[in-house]
């Protein structure tokens, strides 16, 4: 949960809205905000202490990465990816993330695969305590903080956001207790890397978006209403 007080008068205008940016795609990738949800200006105006007008500019750029839907005269809400697009985002994954793995072990140090355990060790434990939220992050940021070895900035904030799209896509379509990523995927991706070996890396990473897409259930789920003041309180 986010604590409100962060959001203080003052704040920098640009840096408070980035804050609340981060804050409502931290709970949209942790499943705390379900893709389909309203986000109405006035309720997460109050939460967040600032104008409906300061609202409006961070889901408007929210919906510029496609983690927000806006819609005359009906309002904003959270992205709900269908089954095609679903397909669309894992395959988009699948073709750039096994493009950038050459460059990946080429530039890769020892200090790379620390972080990465760092990653994992935190995942597992996340796993083990049975924290969702928490084990929901840490596998995004696998992924992230692997690509992100290639030293391509352009091509990290794609796969950024493909990823931070895929959480929503299992959101929308997952069991409820699906985190996303198998934490025994990764750790066979990590051996593989530690090994710089790009053919069973490459295979791993294919198989590894395989078994997510087969574990997504494509049947809807009724949406709750989040109580956006508890949501973002400490």
């Amino acid at each position: 949960m986010v604590n409100p007080t962060l959001y203080r008068e003052g704040t920098d205008g640009q840096e408070k809205e980035q804050q609340i940016r981060e804050a409502l795609i931290k709970a949209m990738v942790e499943h705390q905000l379900l893709p389909g949800s309203k986000l109405p200006e006035e309720a997460l105006a109050g939460a967040f202490g600032i104008s409906r007008t300061g609202i409006r500019k961070v889901l408007t750029r929210l919906a510029t990465v496609q983690m927000v839907n806006m819609t005359p005269k009906k309002g904003a809400y959270v992205a709900n990816p269908s089954a095609e697009e679903s397909a669309m985002i894992f395959k988009s994954r699948t073709l750039i993330e096994l493009g950038n793995l050459p460059e990946v072990i080429r530039r890769l140090q020892d200090k790379d695969i620390a972080g990465l355990e760092d990653i994992l060790a935190q995942e597992h434990r996340a796993s083990h305590d049975r924290d969702m939220a928490a084990a929901i992050r840490y596998s995004a940021l696998f992924h992230i903080r692997l690509h992100a070895v290639a030293g391509n900035t352009v091509l990290n904030d794609i796969i950024t956001n493909l990823t931070l799209r895929s959480s929503l896509v299992i959101a929308a379509w997952g069991s409820q207790w699906q985190q996303g990523c198998n934490e025994s995927d990764h750790q066979q991706l990590l051996n593989a890397l530690r090994e710089k070996d790009l053919l069973a890396l490459s295979a791993l990473m294919q198989q590894h978006f395989d078994n997510i897409v087969s574990r997504l259930n494509f049947n809807r789920k009724k949406t709750p209403t989040p109580d956006f003041r508890k949501l973002f309180s400490q």
